[in-house]
């Protein structure tokens, strides 16, 4: 279930149809195959959060978790 809600935009791929795990079971990132029915929905997932990312930034919402040190050492990152 963890690895479903990490998923990111970048680690779906719809030319390939398949899906890049990152950091699962042992620490390793693999690709599963993207089962075609579900592609309709997650197309329009995207479309979905776009609109609200793009109401969100200008009320100062938006940004993103960055692990580790990241969002000290490279300031503007999240967004």
């Amino acid at each position: 279930m963890l690895e479903a809600v990490r998923l990111r935009v970048k680690d779906v791929d719809f030319e390939n149809n398949y899906i890049i795990v990152r950091e699962g079971k042992g620490e390793k990132d693999r690709h599963v195959p993207l089962p075609q029915k579900t592609i309709p929905a997650l197309h329009l997932q995207i479309e979905k959060v776009k609109l609200l990312h793009t109401q969100d930034i200008p009320e100062g919402y938006g940004d993103t978790f960055l692990p580790d040190a990241l969002q000290i050492k490279f300031k503007n990152a999240p967004k």
